[in-house]
């Protein structure tokens, strides 16, 4: 087995290996593996898949778990494989039979303790039912059929099993059933029968009970077997009646029935009486006279563990070398923490001279508690150690290594392993599916995740609080409120409250998919995890703008409000929102009043908040509201400031209200306010608004001032003036913008193209002027060498690329020409692909689409309408299809002019 593990082409060897890459301790944990291997050459081994990873691990887990079938079944596998598929007592009667079992008192203890195998009872089956059927089907069998009856020791397994599963109640339920129905007082003829009671008291920790039944029996001239003894001594140790323990020990030894098992539970009573030292003396005496067994030891030594005197319990291990020893204290380190120690004591077992071979159990306990403490690579040690001893991974272990893998990174192969745990008799636990929920939404796989989700709540396992809200979290982050719906009523019907963060998220998402109602009751069904909702800003942002969107702008005001006093600021963009809402909904008076409060909390910047309310009513066009509020805000002695009369006037603008917008900026002007922000301000919106001969007069007068407008101001005036064919004043532009000494910007180089491209008067216009100044020999003053270097570089531009054009020829270089004079952008590339469509080179139009990409740009929706008109015109309606299919798939659609040409073409 390890020498098939470590080879270097075994997958189980790269499975361990890639493991390990994928942990933050990937580097010195493979560079520590690597040296023991010794490959042919100095390449690395090549990287397994997942699968690959998954199938190694399935041999070592299969190596556990052998194919069985009904014939190759061991006796008690095919006892329980019958218990399970009988449904009632006369089909279990005649399968039971076909066995031909001898039912004596090991056989029945043997069937009662057995696990059976997954191959023998199907998933899910209730172990506990089983064997209590089993328990009452060899009860009820009579002669000639079986001689066997109940022993003491077989209704002591029973009530052990019934006590175990807290199944008390039940035992004395049947206790009392079964007293009623038999003789009273004792006699002679039925001492067994009192001796059942006696243990079955015991064993459901009711001793009292049993003292009265021995008291009662003593009466009467009966005795207890040394077997119930012990049991009802052991009780009272369990129940911590230790007097009445000394005083029935006393009884037992007078009645010399002291044995090994007697010496356990006196040792058991002093460990539980913190007497350690006088358990170590009494186990010394009991050596020298009887011998020790080794669960005294056992229990010794799990009592000085729990005291952590471990070098006492070494000592003691040391001295006895029994195999339950050494696995009390092993479990010991582990539970402890002692991690290292009790690593160091399992590789170091083979070294001595004892037999001892550690049981897969404790691996698994080592590799859990590794787990939980991320220690990977000590996990990968000591998956490497079982599999070169050869030791069978059990069911903890094999869960343990599903873990692993989760944390690990390496999901899809705990997956992988999970879908075939019935093939491999993995029985997942709750741990098991919080790590694979866990990891799974960590790798954004929501559908496997509610698919391991819906197993597990199958199982009987909800997530922990932990995993319930990353899962939360995760379907919060997806947006899938219906599924996150049903994981919270379930956690709420399990009385697990989701957190305060998790709920926050949660009425965010039910906002986000318009469920506005669910999303005002979730605090109230959360109940106290509600209360802490204030802390999330996004709570309030996400409620209010929900609201807004479906027009219920009633409560959004105290919203609005009750956001501040929990701290939190809203944004300009929220309260732009808020208020251009309420106007639309002419709830002027609730924005007035949502001001005052406003004002009324401490630490606001009221200038601020006054430029807030009036940018939102101007948004909504409502600019009698927006001049109400700059009215208020003087009179409360708020002197506006630039940005407050910015906001107006750009009110009066996207409103078309001119008149408004010039008497103001006249105003403003009276009060010698108006700056260059103000003037590029009044001169853009003028341009977006089309009034071109207030525009160029505002510019005109802004110039006269020796105020320059910005870069933006400029852009918008060529851009428009463009648009309404208002070349010479274009031209006129220009000629200023040069003689501020900037360089054309590759915006107006774009807007030149483009219209050179639509007809041939800019050209004409553009060499009209450019011939005037030639014979007048002038050019702007001062700047006449940049100016004259610019306008031959446009020149030089607006020549070339319209002589190209015109004459067809070496157009497949078009765009490195138009890089010399400026910095393209996806914009340039839309317009030479353009030019190229509209003198019919489609080729070159692909060809110069293909360059696009491979330089980065992300071609847009302009890229490929262009591409579609120009099949389109040349009535190539299948290239068009093909292009058309590609901008649908890149989330794109054509304009209504692409659209009627293409409905046009055959």
């Amino acid at each position: 087995m390890l020498l098939h593990l470590l080879k270097p082409s075994s997958s189980s060897y790269k499975l361990l290996l890639l493991t390990y890459s994928t942990t933050s301790a990937a580097t010195s944990a493979a560079s520590s593996f690597i040296p023991f291997l010794s490959f042919p050459s100095t390449e690395a081994p090549p990287i397994p898949s997942s699968t690959e990873i998954a199938s190694s691990v399935k041999e070592w887990f299969k190596s556990s778990t052998p194919p069985a079938t009904p014939a190759t079944l061991s006796l008690m596998d095919q006892i329980y494989f019958h218990l399970a598929s009988s449904p009632d007592a006369a089909s279990l009667d005649s399968s039971m039979s076909s066995l031909g079992l001898r039912l004596s008192e090991p056989l029945v203890l043997r069937a009662l303790s057995h696990r059976p195998s997954p191959s023998a009872v199907p998933p899910g089956s209730n172990l506990l039912l089983l064997r209590l059927k089993f328990f009452d089907w060899s009860g009820r069998l009579k002669p000639p059929l079986s001689p066997y009856r109940h022993t003491r020791s077989a209704y002591h397994a029973v009530f052990r099993l019934l006590s175990r599963a807290r199944l008390a109640s039940v035992v004395l339920d049947w206790l009392r059933s079964f007293r009623t129905s038999h003789l009273s007082p004792p006699s002679r003829n039925n001492p067994r029968f009192y001796d059942t009671l006696v243990i079955g008291y015991s064993v459901a920790a009711r001793p009292e009970l049993a003292l009265r039944l021995l008291a009662r029996m003593r009466f009467h001239g009966l005795d207890l077997h040394s077997f119930s003894y012990h049991v009802l001594l052991n009780s009272l140790v369990e129940t911590s009646r230790f007097d009445y323990a000394d005083s029935l020990l006393e009884h037992i030894s007078a009645r010399g029935l002291l044995t090994p098992v007697t010496d356990c539970i006196r040792v058991k009573s002093l460990c539980r009486q913190d007497r350690l030292d006088d358990a170590l003396s009494y186990l010394r005496l009991c050596r020298e006279h009887r011998g020790v067994a080794d669960r005294t030891i056992a229990t010794l030594v799990r009592a000085l563990c729990g005291r952590a005197r471990f070098d006492d319990a070494e000592l003691l291990v040391g001295e006895h070398r029994s195999d339950e020893a050494y696995g009390v204290w092993v479990t010991g380190l582990i539970t402890s923490g002692r991690l290292d120690r009790a690593i160091e004591f399992l590789r170091g077992w083979r070294k001595g001279e004892e037999a001892y071979v550690p049981e897969d159990a404790h691996y698994g306990k080592l590799i859990s508690r590794l787990l939980n403490e991320n220690r990977l690579e000590q996990v990968y040690d000591v998956l490497v150690e079982m599999m070169e001893e050869g030791i069978s991974p059990g069911k903890a272990t094999m869960n343990a290594v599903l873990c692993f893998f989760c944390k690990a990174g390496m999901v899809d192969v705990a997956l992988q392993l999970y879908n075939s745990r019935l093939e491999l008799g993995i029985s997942p636990t709750k741990w098991v599916y919080n790590y694979l929920i866990s990891a799974l939404c960590r790798s954004g796989n929501i559908e496997e995740v509610c698919e391991v989700l819906k197993e597990s709540m199958q199982q009987g396992y909800f997530p922990g609080r932990q995993t319930f809200n990353i899962l939360a979290n995760a379907l919060c982050r997806d947006g899938d409120v219906e599924r996150l719906r049903k994981l919270l009523d379930g956690a709420l019907e399990r009385d697990i409250k989701p957190t305060t963060a998790v709920l926050a998220r949660y009425i965010s998402a039910l906002c986000r998919a318009g469920e506005l109602e669910a999303a005002c009751l979730a605090p109230q069904v959360a109940g106290r995890e509600a209360i802490g909702l204030g802390r999330y800003k996004y709570t309030y942002t996400s409620l209010i703008r929900a609201f807004t969107s479906l027009g219920r702008v009633e409560v959004v005001p105290r919203l609005v409000i009750e956001m501040q006093e929990h701290g939190h600021s809203p944004s300009r963009s929220l309260y732009r929102s808020v208020v251009c809402s309420l106007c639309e909904a002419e709830r002027f008076e609730d924005v007035l009043h949502m001001l005052d409060r406003q004002m009324e909390l401490k630490g606001t910047d009221q200038r601020t908040f006054y430029n807030y309310f009036i940018e939102g009513a101007a948004r909504a066009r409502k600019l009698e509201m927006a001049r109400e509020i700059y009215s208020r805000m003087e009179s409360a002695g708020v002197q506006p400031n630039l940005d407050t009369k910015i906001i107006l006037l750009m009110g009066y603008l996207k409103s078309k209200m001119i008149s408004n917008a010039l008497s103001f900026f006249t105003y403003l002007h009276n009060e010698k306010v108006p700056s260059t922000k103000l003037y590029n301000i009044f001169i853009s919106g003028l341009c977006e608004v089309g009034n071109l001969d207030l525009a160029v007069e505002s510019w005109q007068e802004m110039r006269e001032k020796k105020l320059i407008p910005s870069l933006q101001c400029y852009e918008e005036l060529v851009l428009t003036l463009c648009f309404w064919r208002k070349y010479d004043i274009v031209i006129d532009v220009l000629e200023d913008f040069r003689s501020t000494g900037r360089k054309v910007s590759p915006f107006i180089c774009n807007v030149l193209l483009l219209h050179t491209l639509k007809n041939q008067e800019l050209l004409q216009t553009w060499y009209g002027r450019s011939r005037e100044g030639r014979a007048e020999g002038e050019g702007p003053e001062g700047n006449k060498e940049t100016w004259g270097s610019s306008k031959m570089l446009l020149d030089q531009l607006l020549a070339e690329f319209s002589h190209r054009i015109r004459s067809r020829v070496n157009l497949e270089n078009l765009e490195e020409v138009v890089e010399r004079y400026f910095p393209v952008d996806i914009y340039t590339y839309n317009i030479l692909m353009r030019a190229l469509s509209m003198v019919g080179q489609m080729d070159y139009a692909c060809s110069l689409f293909n360059k696009i990409c491979k330089k980065g740009y992300e071609p847009n929706r302009w890229t490929y309408d262009v591409l579609v008109h120009g099949f389109c015109k040349q009535g190539k309606r299948k290239d068009a299809e093909r292009w058309m299919e590609e901008m649908y798939r890149s989330g794109y659609h054509p304009t209504w002019y692409t659209i009627r040409v293409y409905n046009n073409t055959e």
